[in-house]
């Protein structure tokens, strides 16, 4: 009889040790790592941030144990660090399958535990790779038919990278990592409307709170059951409809997966590989927009003078915002915020400043927009498709000499490794919350970072205060 699918993922993160780690996966362990520490540095700033670190001091703080908040430097609970340390960011994050954030619930997870574990670097990337392989497999094709039973994909499906970066810090065995990955079932939820309409809702900082009662109450001997995500009234059942792998919509293909695709060939296929590193203050799809559309115009020397009009083809998903049942806006609709804003970014400024703030589904803000960006979005024209792969739009740029040029971008322009984190990363942070020669140690450290015997420097290497540090 073939054993569950919680219990082969657990199995498969029980075993895992750093020497299954191809050096491709190890790289891009550590590229996420200086993805996620570079947004918390980003974010902390944010008054958002700042107004939930004041909430959490004041209701969490702990004397002794706990967890450091990134930057801040106060300890309070693991839940409430874990908590922090996901709200921390602001456009630095990473993105898979579209609208979910891996990194915004392993890192968390990882960090909210590490510090009383005395774990290696090794390690600490053992349980990043752990985190991200079980999340990701977990969610799959499965975004746009979660969004369209009007949950949010990035909570639903993040307790499980958190609780599972946690749980293999803390060394739980494997009958245990079965019970944190049935109580995540139990424990996973985020309704995604109060976005839609003004919303500033913490569905994956309420996911990694969750995560962590999840370990604990594993780790303390809680049972918790063995299909639960393929029964009959399991997770799969609640937020799809069904437990055949039936799909109301789809990226791409049929509308039909397998739930066996989940637990096939772990430890040779990475999914983490396909994590997608996003640095622009807007949807992940948006990203190869501004970069690809820079490109093309900077290799044929066009100018917004000579644009006449652009044409765009993307994935039929990406024109809906990308939610298939409830969209928020019209995929033709240029303005603020849209597709069409970031591609005229690309045209006119060759890129997007790394100081502008995340731009909302409501944001109506133009006053320090170039009028040239304003104007040149009007004229660009967006054909959803059902063949073109996420994150891969075709470009055509179309002059008023009357020639065109055309780029296709692979989907995987974001899919970066370290060398080009650290390439990348700094120009998206032109005032960092630590002085410039500490950000320069954290990139050696996390560079290094499976040679360190303490994992949890890290943390030290972004607090603010020298005399925490």
């Amino acid at each position: 009889m073939t054993a569950s699918i919680s219990r082969q993922l657990a199995q498969f993160v029980h075993e895992l040790s750093f020497s299954d780690l191809p050096p491709r996966v190890v790289d891009k362990a550590k590229a996420l790592t200086l993805h996620f520490l570079a947004g918390a540095l980003e974010g902390f700033a944010v008054p958002e941030v700042q107004e939930v670190i004041r909430l959490v001091t004041e209701e969490e703080s702990v004397a002794q144990g706990g967890s450091t908040i990134l930057v801040d430097g106060a300890r309070v609970t693991k839940a409430g660090a874990a908590h922090v340390n996901d709200l921390m960011h602001h456009s630095i994050e990473d993105t898979y399958r579209m609208i979910t954030h891996p990194g915004r619930s392993v890192f968390p997870g990882a960090l909210a535990v590490v510090e009383g574990e005395e774990a290696s670097g090794q390690h600490f990337i053992t349980a990043v790779v752990a985190g991200y392989e079980v999340q990701e497999r977990l969610t799959g094709e499965y975004p746009p038919s979660v969004m369209a039973r009007g949950f949010h994909p990035g909570a639903v499906f993040g307790i499980f990278g958190a609780a599972v970066a946690a749980a293999k810090l803390m060394r739980l065995d494997e009958d245990q990592l079965n019970s944190v990955l049935a109580l995540c079932v139990s424990l996973a939820s985020g309704n995604a409307e109060g976005t839609k309409s003004g919303g500033r809702i913490p569905r994956e900082a309420a996911s990694v709170r969750n995560a962590m009662l999840a370990v604990l109450l594993a780790r303390s001997g809680t049972k918790g059951g063995e299909t639960t995500f393929e029964g009959d009234g399991g997770f799969y059942h609640s937020f799809i409809g069904n437990n055949k792998g039936k799909l109301r919509y789809v990226f791409q293909g049929p509308r039909k997966t397998s739930l066996d695709r989940i637990s096939s060939e772990l430890a040779s296929r990475w999914e983490i590989l396909d994590t997608v590193h996003k640095i622009y203050p807007t949807g992940g799809y948006n990203g190869p927009h501004v970069d690809v559309m820079a490109k093309l115009c900077t290799d044929h020397n066009i100018k917004p003078a000579d644009v006449d009009r652009v044409e765009l083809v993307v994935n039929w998903l990406e024109a809906q915002v990308p939610d298939p049942a409830f969209p928020r806006a019209a995929p033709s609709e240029p303005r603020v915020g849209s597709t069409h804003y970031f591609s005229a970014y690309g045209i006119v400024m060759r890129g997007y400043p790394a100081a502008r703030q995340w731009i909302g589904r409501s944001h109506s803000r133009t006053h320090d927009d170039p009028p040239e960006v304003l104007e040149i979005m009007k004229r660009i024209h967006i054909t959803p498709s059902k063949t073109q792969t996420l994150f891969g739009p075709r470009i055509t740029v179309h002059t008023k000499r009357g020639d065109s040029y055309t780029a296709q971008s692979t989907g995987r322009e974001f899919m970066w490794d370290l060398e080009e984190e650290i390439r990348r990363i700094p120009e998206r942070l032109p005032d960092l919350p630590i002085p410039k020669s500490r950000f320069d140690d954290l990139i050696a450290a996390v560079s290094d970072l499976e040679k360190m015997d303490r994992a949890d420097k890290l943390i030290g290497l972004t607090l603010k205060r020298a005399d925490q540090a």
